[in-house]
C-alpha cells in the first residue's frame, strides 16, 4: 500500500475499496488535491466529505468534542460501515466539511482500505477525504471495474484504482449525528437504530429538520441512467429486481433475485448498473419490507426513483 499511499502524499487520487462501496480518496488535509474529487465527480462543492482514518484513536484529530455514546459506538461498530458525525476540530477545513461546523469520520472495516489508511498515517497523513467513487447522483460502485468504467476518463494517469473484489455490504455507511445529546441517524445504513440504542443506551431520535449536510441526501442519488419505479409489475422488456421467491413474468428481465435483504443491499448497485449496461429503459424493484438493513435498502431506492436520469 505504500505506493498508493504515496500518491495521496503528493496530491493523487486513489479509489479504494470499503465494506460497503468503492470511495475516491485525497489527502483530507490538501485543498488541492480534495478540489480534484469535486471536479472528478463533478460534486457540489458544499457537499461535504467523508474522512476515513485507520482507527478510532484518530477521531480526536478531527473532533473538538466526542460525547461518550460516539465513544460507545466506534468502541463497538468500528472498523465498520458507520459514519460518525461531530463538532470538527480546527483540522476539519471548509473544503472538507462544505462550510459546517460539523465534519464525518469513519473507520472503513476492509483489509485494502485499512492497508492504505495505515500506510498513509505512517507516511505522516492525518486522514482520507472519500465519497463514492462515482460521478455525482450516480449509481455508487461496488466493484473496481465499475470505478473504472465510470471514471476512468476524468482520472490523471498518475491517480490509482485498487482492487479489492467486489464489496460486502453493498450500501452506504450509516450516518450518525454525534453533536446532541443523544444520536440521530441523518442517512440508514447496516448499523441499525436497534444497534445504535444497543450500544449507547439512548433512545435514537429522528432526524427529521437537521440542517447538517451529509453525502446521499439529496431527494434524487444513487440514480441509473434507466427509470427506477418502485413496487409494481414489471412489463416485458423492463428489468426487474426482487427477492428470489418472486416470480419473473414473462418477457421480464431478471437482473437480481436475491434470497436475503442482506444480499439484496450487496447486489443492488451492480444489478442497476447492468441495467445501463444492457440499454434498458426502466428497471422495476419490489422493495424488501421490514427494519434492518431493508430500511437503507428502500431509502436509497426512493432517491434512485425520484429522477428519471441521474444529476
Amino acid at each position: 500500500m505504500g505506493d498508493a499511499a504515496g500518491v495521496l502524499m503528493s496530491g493523487g487520487l486513489v479509489a479504494f475499496p470499503t465494506e460497503t462501496v468503492y470511495g475516491l480518496g485525497a489527502d483530507a488535509c490538501n485543498a488541492a488535491a480534495v478540489a480534484r474529487i469535486y471536479s472528478v465527480k463533478g460534486r457540489p462543492a458544499d457537499h461535504p466529505l467523508i474522512v476515513h482514518v485507520p482507527s478510532m484513536d484518530s477521531l480526536g484529530d478531527w473532533a473538538a468534542d466526542v460525547p461518550a455514546y460516539a465513544i460507545a459506538l466506534a468502541r463497538d461498530y468500528w472498523p465498520g460501515p458507520m459514519t460518525l458525525v461531530v463538532t470538527r476540530s480546527e483540522l476539519a477545513a471548509d473544503f472538507i466539511t462544505g462550510g459546517q461546523d460539523t465534519v464525518g469520520v469513519r473507520v472503513p472495516n476492509h483489509p485494502v482500505a485499512l492497508g492504505l489508511l495505515e500506510a498513509f498515517a505512517r507516511a505522516g497523513g492525518k486522514g482520507v477525504a472519500a465519497p463514492s467513487a462515482n460521478r455525482f447522483g450516480h449509481v455508487s460502485p461496488t466493484t473496481a471495474q465499475a470505478v473504472s468504467d465510470e471514471l476512468s476518463v476524468y482520472l490523471a494517469d498518475s491517480d490509482v484504482i485498487l482492487n479489492g473484489g467486489a464489496c460486502a455490504v453493498g450500501v452506504e455507511s450509516t450516518i450518525i449525528d454525534c453533536t446532541g445529546d443523544v444520536p440521530k441517524i441523518l442517512r440508514p445504513g447496516a448499523i441499525t437504530q436497534e444497534m445504535i440504542e444497543h450500544s449507547t443506551g439512548l433512545d435514537v431520535l429522528d432526524a427529521d429538520g437537521i440542517a447538517i449536510r451529509v453525502s446521499g441526501s439529496l431527494e434524487s442519488h444513487y440514480s441509473p441512467i434507466a427509470k427506477v419505479v418502485l413496487d409494481q409489475s414489471p412489463l416485458a422488456g423492463q428489468g426487474f429486481i426482487a427477492l428470489a421467491d418472486v416470480a419473473t413474468a414473462a418477457g421480464v428481465i431478471r437482473l437480481a433475485a436475491p434470497t436475503t435483504h442482506d444480499e439484496f443491499a450487496k447486489v443492488l448497485y451492480s444489478a442497476l448498473r447492468a441495467a445501463d449496461k444492457q440499454g434498458l429503459n426502466t428497471v422495476v424493484v419490489a422493495q424488501p419490507a421490514g427494519n434492518g438493513i431493508a430500511i437503507a435498502i428502500r431509502d436509497r431506492l426512493k432517491r434512485a426513483a425520484h429522477a428519471v436520469s441521474p444529476g
